[in-house]
């Protein structure tokens, strides 16, 4: 009996069963059914398309994505190479300067070498041709020393002789020696009073005070050089250049001696001693630039 009720449940309910296992036939078809069935040969065509629009679909936001993130990082390569190109142009700039800075420096080394090249230079002939004049110089006075030694020892052997003869004429028109005033006077105030002859043009007096000073070794060279002076003036020039001579080599240094050398060129020029006369007036000029002795010296050099 229950078997019998079973079998006829199962007949009833069997169609029921089989019609909801098969594919109805109005979903034939349907392209949004997640499994469509039914379809025609176009209709899988679209449905192909359609998945691969949505596979590409799906690629191209992926796709976007990716490039949203490149742009990004675009974005920020370009900030950082655009931080990079403004150090880079300061850095140039600041290149540009400090190489404009060193060629300023390195122009001002060059011109300062360059006027220290000349000024050695310069001074090397200066030095040059004060040896030469030096040279020149120290010829001229070893002519002097042999064309004017002997006329100098000569006149003062005249001189003795002449002062010897006056004084044995005084003796013999008062009848007694006198005795001589120079021994007894002090060195300073014979000086003193040889000063004053001179002053006064009594030049033989002062001249004969002035030997008294040499032979008393008081203040030799000044005593030469104003015996030198006297015989200037008096034109005898051959006396005036062997003491101006002999002055000169007792003290080289002495204030006067701008004047020595000048009346020491003229009286050469005077005895006909052109040569020896330039190179003095030419040492006088080089020696004592500033003086008024170098302005006459280049006047006798003009002539």
């Amino acid at each position: 009996m229950k078997f019998s009720k079973f079998y006829f449940l199962f007949l009833t309910l069997s169609p029921v069963l089989l019609l909801s296992a098969e594919p109805s036939a109005f979903g034939a078809g349907d392209l949004t059914s997640s499994n469509p069935y039914g379809l025609t040969k176009n209709e899988k065509v679209l449905l192909e398309t359609e998945k691969k629009l949505k596979t590409v679909s799906s690629k191209s936001k992926s796709q976007a994505s990716q490039l949203d993130s490149l742009r990004e990082r675009i974005d920020g390569l370009q900030s950082i190479i655009e931080s990079l190109s403004r150090k880079a142009q300061s850095n140039k700039i600041n290149l540009q300067n400090i190489q404009h800075s060193t060629d300023i420096s390195f122009g001002n080394i060059d011109e300062y070498q360059k006027r220290l090249s000349l000024s050695i230079q310069e001074n090397r002939q200066a030095i040059q041709e004060m040896k030469t004049l030096s040279l020149q110089l120290s010829k001229s006075l070893e002519a002097i020393s042999a064309d004017y030694v002997t006329k100098a020892d000569y006149n003062a052997l005249v001189k003795n002789v002449n002062s010897f003869k006056t004084l044995v004429a005084k003796e013999m028109k008062h009848g007694k020696r006198t005795p001589s005033k120079k021994s007894s006077i002090k060195s300073a105030d014979l000086y003193n009073r040889a000063k004053v002859n001179y002053n006064k043009k009594r030049y033989t007096s002062a001249i004969s005070d002035y030997e008294t000073l040499i032979k008393r070794n008081y203040k030799p060279a000044y005593s030469h050089y104003m015996i030198g002076e006297m015989y200037f003036k008096r034109k005898d020039y051959g006396n005036a250049i062997s003491y101006f001579k002999k002055s000169a080599s007792l003290y080289s240094k002495a204030s006067y001696m701008p004047n020595l050398m000048l009346h020491t060129a003229i009286a050469m020029s005077k005895t006909g001693d052109k040569q020896h006369a330039n190179a003095f007036f030419n040492a006088i000029i080089q020696k004592y630039p500033n003086s008024k002795e170098a302005l006459r010296a280049k006047k006798y050099l003009d002539i």
